[in-house]
C-alpha cells in the first residue's frame, strides 16, 4: 500500500462543514437567558435606587453643613464690619480732637511736639486695631471652617462604614 493512496476516515470536518454553510455547535445548557438578564436587570436597579438614595441624603446633609457655616461666616462678617466701623469712628474722633488742639498752638514747637505725640499714638492705635481685627478675622474664618469639617468628616466615615 501507498501513503499518497490512504485515506483517513473522519465523521466530520470542522473547516468543511463551515464552509459549507454549517453553523458551529456550542453545546450549551439550555437556560432561559431573559430570565437571567431581567434578574441582572433588577439587582441592578435595585442597587442604583440604594446608591442613590444614599446620596441624595448625604448631599441633604452636606447642604445643611454648608447653611450652617454660611450663616455662621455671615455673623461673623458682620461682627468684622461693626468692629470695623467703630474703629473708623474712634480714628475719625481721635483726629478731630488732634486738629482741634493743633489750632490752640502758639509755637512751631508746640506743633512738632503735638504731631510727634499724635503720630506715635496713631501708630499705636494702629498696631492694636490690626492686630484686633486679625483676630477677629481668624475667628471667623475658624468659626466658619469648623462645622464645615465636622460635617465632611461626620459624612465621609458614615459613607465609608
Amino acid at each position: 500500500m501507498n501513503d499518497a493512496n490512504v485515506k483517513v476516515g473522519t465523521h466530520s470536518d470542522p473547516v468543511n462543514d463551515i464552509a459549507n454553510g454549517a453553523k458551529p455547535r456550542f453545546d450549551l445548557p439550555i437556560m432561559n437567558f431573559q430570565e437571567v438578564f431581567r434578574d441582572f436587570a433588577e439587582q441592578g436597579a435595585a442597587m442604583a435606587k440604594k446608591h442613590i438614595e444614599s446620596m441624595k441624603a448625604t448631599s441633604e446633609e452636606i447642604s445643611d453643613v454648608l447653611r450652617e457655616a454660611c450663616s455662621m461666616n455671615v455673623k461673623g462678617v458682620v461682627d468684622y464690619g461693626a468692629r470695623v466701623m467703630e474703629m473708623s469712628k474712634d480714628n475719625t474722633s481721635s483726629s478731630l480732637e488732634f486738629l482741634s488742639r493743633l489750632a490752640e498752638t502758639r509755637s512751631l514747637l508746640d506743633v512738632v511736639h503735638l504731631s510727634t505725640a499724635q503720630s506715635r499714638e496713631a501708630f499705636e492705635v494702629a498696631s492694636t486695631q490690626n492686630r484686633e481685627l486679625w483676630q477677629l478675622a481668624q475667628r471667623v474664618a475658624i468659626d466658619t471652617t469648623d462645622p464645615i469639617k465636622a460635617g465632611f468628616n461626620r459624612v465621609l466615615n458614615r459613607t465609608v462604614a
